[in-house]
């Protein structure tokens, strides 16, 4: 075989020496032959096979992005956008969805395998989808899943409440419904603490112009703090956020012994009066909350207050407005758990308000304000304007005023109030007030105040009241029925015997024929 030109041998030493760094030309045999110069190459060729067969092998870890301290920011704050990657990374790229070239380019932190993308302002022009890579020597990662960055505070805040309410049994659903009266596009909820995704439904509109979508909750767990805030935005902006609403945390019912509610001065209250809910329990609670059956809002949330060997919690409502009047229930529960005890028996709060449809209600005692012991006594109220119902309350009572259903008679409507027997705790200074059905935590004015004195020795008697289906009459005479029943009876038996009788005896006259 002949020998390869010498120009040829030079070119694959230059290719060595340039490309590959192999060692210098000089080192090339000019008069080499062809095996020898298949063995440079290879000999040239082998350590930088050997360095791209281990890149090729090694796989680069997928980058994880995220934002802290979130991806909602508020206009104005600062915000940083971190990349996480391989350990050997060189150097990590943000990209904006939408541009080509990296928006920013950092240096991994150290010996860290992550880089760091610090904006100080986030403001209306930062706002969008965001996504990063590394680089590693000659090869580069594949890029991260999105991030999407919102800025928040750009328009007014909608609304967030819990539909039927706030409060639910582990495992229940509970329906959050985000609104506003202005004409969002989308609306967006959250869970507080970065748990879940946001979840984006389209606005409904409605026909009063009411602008809303509702988020189904199902099931609630206790496993995690059930905290929510949602946010509206245009189509045209899909970055471009409202201000928060205020954050709506789900109260779960659990079946932990219940406290008790009591309310100060008491259940009736008139405009303006200071109304003081409390919460008690001989239960070691760390925080209590107030609940209002209907309303949708959040409820009020106390720490604990300990109060001759209880624990507790005062919740001030006043001045009274007529919004406070309604049916409300208190909670105990601990501060490193989401369960809240079992609900404490419901209080009514009473708010006298009602316009005048004509005079308040008089109210009146028959057979006369002052009684003795034993007698019967019946506390009348009534009005010539229209109530649906009537309520008695007795001055410094704690406890629910009495309520009966109106009756139309003589040209009005009234309600009486039978005490029947009349006690010592009787006595004391009683109102009235009429109520209609539309609003039966809405009062009308109260009555004159009367003051019911029972005179002369306390007896020892048990003191009733009577039901509105509960009368005066005197119990109907049935014995004549009862007669007539009886003797239907003793004839029906006699009947009877009779019968069994003649069976008898026929059987038995058949029987002695059969004999002879």
């Amino acid at each position: 075989m002949g020998k390869p030109p010498a120009a040829g041998i030079l070119w694959v030493c230059l290719f060595c020496q340039f490309l590959w760094f192999c060692p210098s030309v000089q080192a090339c045999p000019v008069g080499s032959s062809a095996m020898t110069i298949t063995f440079m190459v290879l000999l040239c060729l082998g350590p930088r096979l050997g360095q791209m067969t281990h890149v090729q092998a090694e796989t680069l870890l997928t980058p994880i992005i995220w934002a802290e301290p979130g991806p909602e920011v508020a206009q104005g704050k600062p915000v940083s956008i971190w990349c996480q990657g391989s350990q050997h990374a060189d150097q990590y790229f943000l990209y904006r969805e939408g541009v080509s070239e990296p928006l920013r380019r950092e240096f991994p932190m150290g010996p860290s395998n992550k880089a760091k993308f610090p904006f100080p302002h986030m403001t209306y022009n930062l706002a969008g989808r965001y996504f990063c890579l590394y680089h590693r020597r000659t090869r580069r990662s594949i890029p991260s899943k999105p991030l999407d960055l919102a800025v928040t505070g750009m328009f007014n805040k909608p609304s967030l409440v819990a539909l039927p309410s706030p409060i639910v049994t582990s495992g229940g659903s509970v329906t959050l419904q985000c609104g506003s009266w202005q004409a969002f596009d989308w609306f967006v909820l959250c869970s507080e603490g970065g748990e879940g995704h946001p979840r984006h439904l389209d606005a409904q509109h409605q026909a009063d112009g009411w602008f809303q979508a509702l988020f189904p909750v199902d099931p609630v767990s206790p496993s995690h703090r059930p905290t929510y805030r949602c946010y509206g935005y245009f189509s045209s902006s899909p970055y471009v956020w409202s201000t928060s609403s205020l954050i709506l945390e789900l109260l779960i019912s659990g079946v932990s012994r219940k406290p008790s509610l009591s309310v100060l001065p008491g259940p009736v209250v008139a405009p303006g009066q200071s109304l003081t809910l409390q919460c008690r329990s001989d239960v070691s609670y760390d925080r209590f909350a107030l609940s209002k059956e209907g309303a949708g809002d959040p409820p009020q949330y106390l720490a604990r207050q300990l109060q001759e060997g209880l624990s507790g919690a005062d919740f001030a409502l006043g001045p009274v407005r007529p919004s406070h009047g309604g049916r409300y229930t208190c909670y105990g529960g601990h501060t490193l758990s989401s369960k809240w005890s079992a609900p404490s028996d419901l209080l009514d709060i009473l708010v006298a308000v009602l316009p005048p449809q004509g005079p308040a209600p008089t109210l009146s005692a028959w057979p006369g304000p002052t009684v003795a012991p034993g007698e019967n006594v019946t506390l009348r109220c009534q009005s010539p304007s229209l109530f649906d119902a009537f309520l008695l309350s007795k001055e410094g009572e704690a406890g629910p005023p009495l309520h009966l259903r109106s009756q139309h008679q003589d040209g009005v409507f009234q309600a009486n109030f039978p005490l029947r027997p009349a006690t010592l705790d009787h006595g004391g200074t009683y109102r009235c007030y009429g109520s209609l059905g539309s609003t039966p935590f809405l009062l009308s004015h109260p009555s004159d105040p009367l003051e019911l004195v029972v005179t002369g020795a306390a007896v020892t008697l048990t003191p009733s009241v009577e039901t509105p289906d509960s009368t005066s009459a005197p119990l109907p005479d049935h014995t004549l029925e009862n007669l007539i029943r009886m003797g239907l009876s003793t004839l029906v038996l006699v009947a009877l015997a009779v019968w069994v009788f003649q069976a008898w005896h026929s059987q038995r006259g058949s029987h002695g024929e059969t004999e002879r």
